[in-house]
């Protein structure tokens, strides 16, 4: 059974950086490519990075690029996700998940707030 434990939110000030950590059990996790997604309140799903299984192909959302950066140690079957100049609006529960699938997480919530 695939499984992924995400770690690392709290809460922030703006301008604040946080490191998301995702450990992946039950799943070949060094073949596959992965992705990180987030739910604001009261909003849907809203993908905003992936990577690919060896690490050397990154995408990124416009509303992320050059603040976060996603990376991954298949050794340890751990996804990263860097998070530098935090905003309000980045507030909402991060989740990671294989690319095209939905996130089985319970997923890590981050909050930035003064």
């Amino acid at each position: 059974q695939v499984e992924f434990v995400e770690s690392g939110g709290g809460l922030v000030q703006p301008g604040g950086s946080l490191r998301l950590a995702c450990v992946a059990s039950g799943t070949t996790f060094s073949s596959r490519d992965m992705k990180w997604v987030r739910q604001a309140p009261g909003k849907g799903l809203e993908w905003i990075s992936s990577i690919g299984a060896s690490g050397s192909a990154t995408l990124y959302a416009g509303s992320v690029k050059g603040r976060f950066t996603i990376s991954r140690d298949n050794a340890k079957k751990t996804l990263y996700l860097q998070m530098n100049n935090l905003k309000p609006e980045d507030t909402a529960v991060y989740y990671c998940a294989i690319t095209n699938t939905s996130p089985r997480g319970q997923g890590t919530q981050v909050t930035v707030s003064s």
